[in-house]
């Protein structure tokens, strides 16, 4: 296999408002067919801010930069798909196996695509238990690699929000509120965690990245974007919950790749459906942001 033929169908995308998104969500991250729902959701939101979505993933061995409504629909009802992270690809790609992209995956695809901004859900990190398991995301280690902006609603609530941040910091990505000066937590708009970092708009963010650029300082960025108020989740309703999984996991034998969607489908039950559609709005929302950063990050190009 050449290089030729594996980087043939990935676009230069440098001179478009394009926004990567992954697809972990579509296999690993919601229930059919609220998956895909979410996913074709998102690529509206993107258009609505009026940046242009490329969803991510490798299908029969061949990376897709722009997944097409068809093959997001046919992902989304896939069980074999394989979970991908950079260890993986060369892996897939060998195999021609199809495979959803994580976070790590995603920023990496992205940008051999000239990419900039990813819109996510949440980013992985140091989970709970970590003197035991020493499980560390490969999301966190990506940052300090691949100059992608990734924009999320903060941290899985189920990680160890402390490590988390400490692991970021040591790498030194920078970690920027948007319009808010604490970490949100996925299901919920605020913390105790304060940030250093804070934007009011779009083209701040837009501005800080392209300094970053223009450095050379070639890493990427996290931004956090809270989740809308009115789907935001209690805290110790969710931190209650959050313990109720943990101890049906170690009760299971879960561990690796596969802790986190784990975690997420038996929060599902154990809120009732509220964290699903939490999940679902926060997505969404992170979309639209993303759409407007591509769009002020290409307005300074001119």
């Amino acid at each position: 296999m050449t290089k030729e033929n594996l980087l043939k169908n990935i676009p230069d995308l440098r001179d478009r408002k394009a926004v990567a998104l992954e697809t972990t969500v579509l296999t690993h991250g919601m229930p059919y067919p609220q998956n895909v729902e979410c996913a074709l959701a998102c690529e509206e939101e993107i258009r609505k801010a009026g940046g242009e979505p490329y969803t991510i993933g490798i299908i029969n061995g061949e990376i897709k930069i722009g997944l097409t409504r068809e093959e997001i629909i046919a992902l989304g009802q896939n069980h074999d798909a394989i979970k991908v992270s950079r260890k993986d690809i060369p892996y897939c790609l060998m195999k021609g196996l199809t495979g959803s992209t994580t976070v790590a995956a995603t920023m990496i695809l992205a940008e051999l695509a000239h990419i900039r901004v990813f819109a996510t859900g949440g980013i992985g990190g140091v989970h709970r238990g970590f003197e035991e398991t020493m499980d560390v995301s490969a999301d966190l280690e990506e940052f300090s690699r691949t100059p992608i902006n990734v924009i999320c609603a903060g941290p899985k609530a189920i990680l160890d929000i402390p490590r988390t941040l400490e692991y970021l910091e040591t790498k030194g990505v920078p970690v920027i509120g948007y319009r808010t000066d604490c970490l949100p937590l996925f299901y919920t708009r605020t913390s105790e965690y304060k940030l250093d970092l804070t934007a009011s708009s779009a083209k701040e963010i837009a501005e800080m990245i392209k300094i970053g650029e223009d450095l050379g300082l070639h890493q990427g960025s996290l931004i956090v974007n809270p989740i809308p108020e009115n789907y935001s989740l209690d805290p110790k309703f969710m931190d209650q919950k959050i313990q109720e999984a943990l101890k049906m996991m170690q009760k299971d034998h879960i561990h690796g790749k596969q802790v986190t969607p784990y975690l997420l489908d038996k929060l599902v039950g154990l809120t009732g459906g509220k964290s699903l559609e939490s999940n679902i709005a926060l997505i969404k929302n992170n979309a639209y942001l993303s759409g407007l950063i591509a769009k002020e990050l290409l307005e300074l190009e001119k």
